[in-house]
């Protein structure tokens, strides 16, 4: 047993104080800061984490990843639900999803992936006003005992650094 809540026990902590503005439901999303996936289009390469950008969407790296190199695939509209994209969103989409995966695996060498849509916030969505496709490498032994008894995940290299790498192996054709 771990001992009572808020007693010491031993264990040694990893701080991420970065993330309580996303579990508050603040920081990015914050109404006076707008959205952050129609602001990360807009935003310079260093800041916006965006790998790849297309006609009607574009594929950036979650700020909170499940996974190195976890990607989401976000159109430029506005939109929620994925009923509401048009034709060529959801083509765009599916392509962008398909490039995401090649990428992935030659980058890092993934040895599968997780792959979906998170629609309305019961769903788990924390963005739910825009829509924005998962794409989550994943690999053998990823699972380990971090996330299990540590409850943390750790992150090989900085966002900036998977961006870069992500962005210069991307290709369209």
């Amino acid at each position: 047993m771990l001992g009572n809540p808020g007693e010491p026990n031993g264990l040694e902590r990893l701080w991420t104080p970065h993330r309580m503005a996303y579990i508050k439901g603040g920081g990015d999303s914050s109404p006076d800061q707008g959205c952050p996936f129609d602001r990360a289009p807009h935003l310079p390469a260093d800041e916006s984490l965006v790998v790849a950008r297309g006609e009607v969407v574009y594929a950036v790296l979650n700020l909170y990843p499940y996974n190195p190199g976890h990607l989401l695939v976000c159109p430029y509209r506005h939109v929620a639900d994925y009923t509401d994209l048009t034709d060529a969103e959801v083509a765009e989409v599916a392509s962008f999803t398909q490039e995401a995966m090649r990428t992935i695996r030659r980058v890092s060498g993934a040895h599968g992936f997780n792959i979906g849509l998170n629609q309305g916030s019961v769903a788990g969505a924390g963005i739910a006003a825009h829509l924005h496709q998962h794409v989550v490498p994943r690999f053998g032994g990823d699972a380990n005992f971090m996330p299990i008894v540590g409850q943390t995940k750790v992150l090989p290299e900085l966002l900036t650094d998977t961006r870069d790498l992500l962005s210069e192996a991307w290709s369209t054709s």
